[in-house]
């Protein structure tokens, strides 16, 4: 089997065939495919824009594997934000109408729900706030240089859930 890149004819041929002589066949192997047109800036924005939406997220949740590290941080934030929008939102409410948001009328409408509501309320409550609490001596740990070793990181990661548990347990039972 005869191959130009074998013998070495490949540039050879390649030149015979773009000489001038050989127009017709030039303009085959140099035509253009590509349609091109001018667009003013706001279109072509428009363009750059949808191209930006086909675009994949990174990191996206579908292609990695959960770990604890990044579980945690996630859970970390959302309970931060959930203990935050509850404290200010009880003080709004108590700041807008106090008679209505004391101690006491809050004391009696509690003690006026049935147990299963009671209990309920108490681990919505307690579970976010232990993990947060827990979590955040872990962050401490950090900002000091212990922990820091992926072991260490994992070994307080399984820590602070097993606290979580067992305080949440602990204050549900208050």
């Amino acid at each position: 089997m005869f191959s130009t890149r074998a013998v070495g004819f490949g540039p050879a041929l390649r030149q015979a065939a773009l000489r001038p002589r050989n127009v017709a066949l030039r303009n085959v192997m140099l035509r253009r495919t590509i349609q091109t047109e001018s667009l003013p800036p706001s279109a072509a924005q428009q363009i750059l824009n949808k191209q930006r939406l086909l675009r994949p997220s990174s990191p996206h949740f579908t292609i990695y594997q959960p770990q604890l590290t990044w579980i945690a941080s996630i859970a970390n934030r959302m309970t931060g934000a959930a203990l935050s929008v509850l404290l200010y939102g009880y003080a709004l409410a108590y700041l807008v109408a106090p008679t209505t948001f004391d101690s006491t009328h809050v004391v009696e409408f509690i003690a006026g729900l049935p147990d299963a509501v009671k209990y309920t309320g108490k681990v919505l409550l307690a579970a976010p706030f232990a993990f947060h609490s827990f979590n955040g001596l872990r962050h401490l740990g950090w900002d000091i240089g212990k922990f820091l070793t992926i072991k260490g990181v994992y070994a307080s990661g399984y820590a602070v859930l097993g606290a979580t548990a067992v305080s949440t347990v602990a204050l549900v039972l208050m």
